[in-house]
């Protein structure tokens, strides 16, 4: 017997806004890779919808078990992801100049977007211990620094900078969350503000053009600025209320880059316009806020902690995702959830809502 305090407890209206947003990004996900162009392209899509489906299922499985479980599976887990990262550099497949993907038979896909839930798995089960009212000291701090740096140099290496960075900010946020000493927080600022100069000199040069186009975009307009151009003119062309469903020219047309992933919600912004944008920007504002109420409104530390890493993951792809496609952030290949295409990124974008709705559900056994 399925005891009745769960479906009370059920979250209704994240499922609501997960599906509203999924049916937002299957529909422009299909005028980005359709809409004039070959129906060889259509693979995309059904993939995406394969994806999805493949996705939703792991979304029940993953609100039917008692989330606690991860605080013990926690380390396995993150053992198991660094094991795939190193997979990748030994024997993953090369794209574009990077190797982040592993093939097992049929399936391919990138174990750097799992990293990033083993992380805020492994964060939330040692913080929900080391927690305490004081917040957390540099020795404190030491641990979760280095369960981040291994995943950190194993995906820079691949190179995806921007899926390190990323962990790097969900970990941030989570410790910043729990709270931190405030010596601890100076010294830790200090740091950071003093190391980022030094960061130059370890950067590839493509990496190194992408943050000067970032900040004259004119500086090569047909090569590293070329992206940032076009995303800026095809979100400038949609408008008040933009062109309309599938007659984005400038995706159409093929004249902007990575329409499908990088660059999506260019594509979006082309068909719908300013409005459309508000109304995307208030669906994924509505979403972010349940997530919070969900973290917010766990009476057990490692539910909460867990779920803020989790609405933190959502938060940094947003922001920068969005940042990219207007030119606010350099390009760093962030994906947008729940529209980008990308089997990994789904199945990790559903799973992590499954868990969500698993630790709303529950939280009535903390009374």
């Amino acid at each position: 017997m399925i005891d009745r305090r769960l479906v009370q407890n059920f979250d209704w209206k994240l499922l609501g806004l997960t599906l509203i947003l999924s049916f937002v990004g299957i529909m422009t996900l299909y005028s980005a890779v359709t809409a004039g162009k070959s129906t060889t392209q259509d693979v995309l899509f059904i993939k995406q919808i394969i994806w999805y489906s493949a996705g939703f299922v792991l979304m029940i499985i993953s609100f039917l078990f008692n989330y606690r479980v991860l605080d013990r599976w926690a380390f396995i887990i993150y053992g198991f992801c660094i094991l795939l990262l190193i997979l990748v550099l030994v024997l993953g497949k090369s794209a574009g100049g990077s190797r982040r993907w592993l093939i097992m038979g049929p399936i391919t896909f990138q174990p750097s977007e799992f990293a990033k839930l083993a992380v805020i798995f492994v964060l939330a089960r040692y913080y929900s211990k080391a927690a305490s009212t004081n917040g957390l000291t540099l020795s404190e701090l030491l641990a979760p620094a280095v369960l981040c740096i291994i995943p950190f140099a194993l995906i820079v290496l691949q190179p995806d900078l921007g899926t390190a960075m990323l962990i790097i900010l969900i970990a941030a946020s989570m410790s910043l969350f729990v709270k931190i000493e405030k010596k601890a927080f100076i010294f830790i600022l200090t740091s950071v503000a003093l190391a980022i100069p030094t960061i130059w000199f370890f950067l590839r040069d493509y990496q190194k053009k992408r943050i000067i186009t970032f900040l004259n975009p004119e500086y090569d307009p047909l090569g590293a600025g070329y992206h940032i151009i076009q995303s800026k003119i095809a979100i400038g062309s949609g408008m008040l209320t933009g062109k309309g469903f599938l007659k984005g020219t400038q995706s159409a047309l093929s004249f902007l880059p990575e329409q499908q992933t990088d660059f999506i919600f260019s594509v979006f912004a082309e068909e719908w316009g300013f409005v459309g944008c508000l109304f995307l920007l208030f669906i994924f504002f509505m979403f972010i806020a349940r997530c919070l109420k969900i973290s917010y409104g766990s009476r057990n530390n490692f539910g909460a902690i867990l779920s803020f890493g989790i609405t933190a993951l959502f938060m940094c792809h947003i922001v920068v995702n969005m940042g990219m496609a207007m030119g606010l952030v350099p390009v760093v290949g962030v994906t947008l959830p729940f529209i980008s295409y990308g089997g990994s990124s789904i199945i990790v974008i559903l799973v992590s809502i499954g868990i969500l709705l698993n630790i709303s559900m529950r939280r009535f056994l903390f009374n």
